[in-house]
């Protein structure tokens, strides 16, 4: 055995061997970032500024850091109508060059206002900033009069097949672009890229030696980190060195229904039911008919997952981060035992089900920590069938679809209310979404198919004909109050 892999001779721990986690402290904070981070995007347009600038903010926000992005081009639109061509951008039109420069500077107004609030911990500047002297001029605002810290990331690309795709893929569907068909979105944009070149400067480590930042040479080829500064830059140098653009498509499901589902009990380690075994024929059989190019399969430890997946023709890796939360002193029981052996607990996972740890077990927050290594694997693979467990898929699909453990915007609540700001739709910034993680629905028997696309991904839901339970719990109306049609023995479990 070696790493995160274990030979499938191997018995995988039983509930009795695996650690729990005695915090003494529950619900507490897993990342902490003690000043405002700004992270400027640098680059001609269709090098995946934007793309990078989502995914950033996406996995921030999953590892519980509040983020948001602020587009220049969003700032643009809503400024003003006068976009008609590339003639906007030409270096030498004063009046939309006056447009853009105010823009800019309204949108780093609004990027310091809002982590100057308090509500925000990092903001990503979606914007080219590409000249040394925008760059300076961004520097003097955020660090010397904000105090914040800045890191620069640009994106370099001289594939000229990578560019057309994403002018083709993404700028296409642009409001600049509403009434044109594509070949005039290419020429268009093109000539608009090379209006920015006629301007743009790369950044320098000699001559911005003052200056924190990385470079991505296309889409991950190649990247230059110049005098990052501590953890939180890098954590972000990490994450961008191992995303990339290949198609792929990430299966995840649940394992098929175990004997401890049938008796509503949570975790433990029980072999499948005779609906499990019936599922893991038919989940083999379905991805033989997908015919997928080099897939790889993960399972955790735990007997349930590996026997789902026993039958799967491809390469198989045994996951112990993959495992399900640890329930500690909850372990195996029902929910009915819990509500009457530990009232306050129960009604405390009940009120705060992401930060609630249970006793000498995890919590959501613990699980989504132990689940990085796992999302950034995920990030440089291909094709790979994910068998896990309810609790795991859910940290997992709240990555992969943006879903938040808890964060709210005041700001963009009273904005809204007073008509304000022009994010009228802010569900792609990872805020405005509380409680939905703990909550996803993952039933069982179910492949949720992810297809990464531009700015997200595609989700589909496969549900193969075998019956199980159900094991969906909503969140109650009543904290602590446990519904009675959970109590139905063979019903219902949630974990």
């Amino acid at each position: 055995m070696s790493g995160n892999k274990i030979d499938m001779q191997y018995t995988p721990p039983t509930s009795d061997t695996i650690q729990t986690k005695p915090f003494p402290i529950r619900g507490e904070r897993a990342n902490f970032v003690n000043k405002p981070h700004v992270i400027a995007m640098v680059g001609l347009p269709a090098r995946g500024k934007t793309y990078i600038s989502k995914k950033l903010c996406r996995y921030l926000n999953w590892i519980g850091i509040n983020t948001k992005v602020f587009n220049l081009g969003e700032y643009r639109r809503h400024a003003t109508t006068a976009y008609q061509c590339h003639d906007f951008f030409r270096p030498d039109n004063i009046k939309a060059m006056a447009i853009r420069t105010q823009c800019a500077q309204d949108a780093l107004n609004d990027v310091c206002q809002w982590l100057e609030s308090g509500d925000g911990e990092v903001a990503v500047f979606d914007a080219t900033n590409s000249t040394v002297e925008r760059r300076e001029l961004i520097r003097e605002f955020v660090v010397q009069k904000m105090g914040f810290k800045l890191f620069f990331v640009e994106s370099v690309c001289n594939d000229p097949e990578i560019v057309e795709q994403n002018i083709m893929e993404v700028k296409v569907s642009s409001p600049d672009y509403a009434n044109m068909n594509k070949e005039e979105v290419l020429a268009d944009f093109m000539q608009r890229i090379e209006h920015y070149q006629e301007k743009y400067q790369p950044l320098d480590e000699i001559h911005e030696s003052d200056l924190s930042f990385m470079k991505i040479y296309n889409t991950g080829e190649k990247v230059l980190v110049h005098k990052h500064e501590g953890h939180i830059q890098s954590r972000i140098v990490y994450y961008l060195m191992n995303i990339h653009i290949v198609p792929r498509t990430i299966y995840l499901t649940r394992h098929g229904e175990s004997v401890m589902n049938l008796d509503s009990r949570i975790g433990g380690d029980s072999d499948l039911s005779d609906r499990g075994r019936l599922y893991a024929k038919a989940l083999s059989d379905y991805i033989v008919e997908q015919d997928i190019q080099g897939l790889r399969v993960w399972t955790s430890w735990l007997k349930r997952t590996i026997q789902t997946a026993t039958d799967v023709k491809a390469p198989q890796e045994r996951w112990k981060a993959l495992n399900e939360i640890d329930a500690g002193i909850c372990e195996e029981m029902t929910y009915e035992e819990i509500e009457e052996k530990y009232p306050g607990d129960f009604a405390a996972r009940d009120q705060n089900k992401f930060s609630y740890r249970y006793p000498r077990g995890e919590s959501y927050e613990d699980l989504v920590a132990r689940l990085e290594p796992v999302i950034m694997e995920l990030e440089r693979q291909g094709n790979v069938l994910v068998v896990s467990h309810q609790a795991v898929l859910r940290c997992l699909l709240a990555y992969f679809l943006d879903k938040s453990a808890g964060f709210t915007d005041p700001i963009a609540e009273e904005n809204r209310e007073n008509g304000k700001h022009f994010y009228e739709n802010r569900s792609d910034l990872g805020i405005e979404k509380k409680d939905e993680l703990p909550y996803l629905q993952v039933p069982l028997h179910t492949i949720i198919k992810l297809t990464p696309v531009a700015y997200g991904c595609k989700v589909e839901n496969i549900r193969l004909p075998i019956e199980a339970v159900d094991t969906h719990r909503p969140k109650p109306k009543i904290p602590g109050y446990l519904e009675e049609r959970f109590k139905r023995k063979g019903k219902n479990l949630h974990t």
